[in-house]
């Protein structure tokens, strides 16, 4: 009877943790939290380097992808469509009433997110360019492995030289997808494969033992402090590696890009793609979140370009510059002024980049009466790896890793100079780093209580114009007292408004890249070098760089209707914890937090 008593329970007790289980693994999981993060493990599980770069299994018995790398193949790619769709069906069965704020708040930015992919993945699903000059498996690859890649132990020396070994398959995988968009007519610029050809060819011209796949290697052996043996055993496995299995990966695909060039065109806008119009508003959506119309940003652009010109020509005069030929001449003589750039050698780069820490420290301890919420993460500055930074953007940003391991990393382009300018440089460390990126993301990375998604789902219009308007808050803050500090605020922003009338321009208007490099070179007064790499990212991407401006305005206007609304009761702390406190969202729910917090304290 005793035993019964026992037995009866735990029967019961297994029953029910078996259903629930084999519910929430094979069906529509019971509460809306567990399907949160059941898709969200679905979707890491199907990205090796994604489970590298968040880190949240490490040191966990879960570490089987560490040696492995994702499945690029259209055939995967057809199991993840299939997948998704079925997801967002699911989404739907949890009805509104049943949900607290904080998990409707969550619904309604997954379902947000899974329409604007499913519309992409429909009838664009081949609409873009997976190999280009800015990323694609030709330099993400070796940027993963030397940046997200750790090795402390044996193990994960192990995995090193396994995802060398793999690399070839994936390569493959990639040309798969590549035959079939030039099936399609979806075939890049020539340029885009110009510079992808030259970056690639030099990858593979590196000796091994000096390629970033060696010596990135041999470094965090080094840091892990391996013996001598076991460190020249690894490399020894890396050299032959690198010999055999990667640089063979590189040059199918550059035989493959070789034999493309000669079927490529000068024509750049999506306006040549298969119903191009209809993409390129899409894109528009997924950029902005917003319902613009590409005349609509194009005429916007226009706009506040000749307004910040105006502010610009007034500083420019009364710092001596003569503004009498208008803004590209004034401009021009500011680029011309030798006292403005660095040394060109290796110990004006490194002070470049100690430039950008000492500006990060000093925001650092200024925060306090602009912000209750702070990031904890630290933030570190590097150069961009030399073997790709020919082609990449001036600066871009790395997110902490979940568990805290891998600091935020603020990367500078230094190839060229010229493009770092003394009163540039404030600018560039408040978007990138604090109170731009680096604290925004950090924030979102370290909530509470949220579905593991939202601390990492990004929304270009709200990240972007976050770290946008980071730059006009830190003159707010006083934190640009050099009038040309404050000139480099504004071209910042006038930049992020040319941005708005190049793209527009290019995929709508139909504009050859010549008219849109000369356009942005008359109205920035940006370095010829940098308008050029500029110019050729808007072409691959479409779209996303009229996120910026668009997302900046759309919280300066939500500031000012709380300002209007709570006249002395507003704060400026409180607004920045309801922007920054549910991370990344689409501007549409970003306004109704606002608004909902607004009516609470009115």
């Amino acid at each position: 009877m005793i035993k019964k008593l026992i037995l009866w329970p735990l029967a019961i007790i297994f029953v029910t943790a078996s259903i629930f289980i084999i519910n929430l693994l094979f069906f529509r999981p019971f509460f809306i939290n567990h399907f949160f993060e059941k898709v969200f493990i679905e979707f890491a599980f199907d990205s090796p380097e994604l489970l590298t770069s968040i880190r949240i299994l490490k040191n966990t018995p879960l570490h089987f992808y560490e040696d492995d790398l994702g499945d690029y193949s259209d055939a995967h790619n057809d199991k993840v469509l299939a997948r998704l769709k079925k997801e967002y069906r699911q989404l739907q069965a949890y009805k509104d009433k049943n949900l607290n704020p904080s998990q409707l708040l969550s619904k309604q930015v997954m379902n947000d997110f899974m329409e604007t992919q499913l519309a992409l993945s429909d009838e664009f699903r081949y609409h873009n360019y997976p190999v280009n000059q800015l990323f694609g498996v030709q330099n993400g690859y070796p940027e993963f492995m030397a940046v997200q890649h750790w090795v402390e132990k044996d193990k994960d020396a192990a995995a090193y030289i396994s995802r060398l070994n793999k690399v070839g398959k994936q390569f493959d995988q990639v040309i798969e997808g590549l035959r079939i968009r030039e099936e399609k007519g979806i075939i890049p610029p020539t340029f885009v494969v110009e510079r992808v050809l030259d970056e690639m060819r030099g990858f593979v011209a590196t000796p091994p033992k000096e390629n970033i796949l060696y010596t990135s290697f041999a470094k965090k052996m080094k840091k892990a402090k391996f013996d001598d043996d076991k460190t020249k055993d690894w490399l020894t496995r890396a050299d032959r590696e690198i010999t055999a299995s990667v640089y063979p990966a590189y040059q199918r695909l550059i035989d493959y890009f070789a034999a493309l060039k000669p079927k490529t065109t000068s024509d750049d806008g999506v306006w040549k793609f298969p119903n191009g119009e209809a993409f390129y508003n899409l894109k528009l959506k997924e950029a902005t979140t917003t319902n613009m119309t590409a005349d609509e940003i194009h005429a916007h652009g226009l706009a506040e370009v000749d307004r910040i010109q105006a502010q610009m020509l007034t500083l420019l005069t009364a710092a001596g510059y003569d503004t009498s030929q208008g803004f590209a001449h004034a401009m021009q003589l500011l680029a011309d002024d030798p006292a403005q750039y660095f040394e060109d050698s290796d110990a004006g780069r490194e002070e470049i980049l100690q430039g950008y820490r000492d500006i990060l420290t000093e925001v650092d301890g200024k925060l306090k009466p602009w912000f209750r919420l702070r990031h904890k993460s630290a933030i570190t500055v590097r150069r961009i790896p030399k073997f790709r930074e020919k082609t990449a953007p001036g600066a871009y940003y790395n997110q902490p890793s979940l568990d805290g391991s891998r600091p935020g990393i603020f990367f500078a382009n230094l190839y060229d100079i010229k493009v770092t300018t003394k009163w540039g440089m404030r600018t560039l460390a408040y978007h990138e780093g604090v109170p731009g990126h680096h604290l925004q993301k950090s924030i979102q990375s370290e909530l509470k209580g949220l579905p593991t998604f939202r601390k990492l789902l990004g929304f270009t219009a709200y990240a972007e114009g976050w770290a946008l308007y980071a730059e006009h808050l830190a003159h707010e803050m006083g934190l640009e007292e050099d009038p040309l500090d404050n000139l480099g605020r504004l071209q910042g922003e006038l930049f992020r408004a040319v941005r708005l009338v190049v793209d527009t321009g290019i995929h709508r208007k139909r504009w050859t890249r010549e008219q849109a490099i000369a356009y942005m070179s008359q109205n920035t007064g940006m370095p010829k070098s940098d308008v050029v790499a500029e110019i050729e990212r808007y072409i691959v991407m479409p779209g996303q760089a009229t996120a910026y401006k668009t997302g900046m305005d759309f919280i300066l206007v939500l500031r000012k209707r709380a300002q209007d609304a709570l006249g002395d009761k507003f704060d400026i702390r409180d607004f920045h914890d309801v922007v920054l406190q549910n991370g990344d969202l689409p501007l549409s729910l970003l306004e109704a937090q606002v608004d909902h917090w607004i009516a609470q304290n009115k």
